[in-house]
């Protein structure tokens, strides 16, 4: 039983974003700057206002995301 719970929470947390939108999220991984520490949550993550993506090992999952553009109304 604990296993099926384990592999549901990690096979849902693979990317999270909450308040930010997919775009805003969509670094790169060699730019990712990290926003979190070893074994943070995605809960966590996306308290700090940070993205959260654990598809891909050996950068940060927990990042910054990109800055929003203003947009130009002429």
């Amino acid at each position: 039983m604990l296993g099926l719970v384990l592999a549901l929470v990690s096979s849902s947390s693979a990317e999270e974003y909450v308040g930010l939108s997919a775009n805003q999220c969509a670094v790169p991984a060699k730019d990712r700057v990290d926003c979190g520490y070893p074994q943070v949550t995605p809960q966590e993550c996306n308290n700090r206002g940070c993205c959260f993506d654990s598809k891909i090992p050996g950068v940060p999952w927990c990042f910054k995301p990109l800055r929003k553009q203003a947009e130009c109304t002429f």
